[in-house]
């Protein structure tokens, strides 16, 4: 009944990425991918593909209609046998999972550096700023 497919997890990881810079946050006009929302993406070797992201707010209003984007986006770009996005409130986001395209659009958007304002109020994460010491 299964159909054996040779599945190329990295072409259709690239593939996933690139498709979800078409879904934006519904707060802040950035792209998911580029805000740092996707925290992990798995494929199985029979084509299961699995999305642990994150939210920019716990309270997201439109949390599903989000949910069923990813859904539908992923559906559209590679041939998944099923897809599962897992939404993760235990991992809070914040301005620092950005990429640097992610706040430089923000920053043409607002005028401001987010990442900046965030570890001036904020101060970088526990153990953040003395990682590269101890390496």
């Amino acid at each position: 009944m299964s159909t054996q497919q040779n599945i190329n997890k990295e072409e259709w990881k690239k593939k996933i990425m690139e498709a979800l810079t078409q879904v934006y946050d519904p707060e802040i006009p950035v792209d998911i991918v580029n805000l740092g929302l996707i925290y992990e993406l798995k494929i199985s070797d029979e084509g299961d593909v699995y999305v642990r992201m994150g939210l920019t707010a716990p309270g997201c209003p439109v949390v599903d209609d989000l949910i069923y984007t990813v859904e539908q986006v992923i559906k559209e770009t590679v041939p998944a046998k099923s897809v599962d996005v897992d939404i993760d409130l235990d991992t809070p986001w914040n301005p620092l999972k950005m990429t640097p395209e992610g706040r430089e659009k923000f920053k043409q958007l607002y005028g401001y550096d987010i990442v900046e304002m965030w570890i001036q109020t904020y101060g970088l994460p526990e153990g953040q700023d003395q990682q590269d010491q101890k390496a």
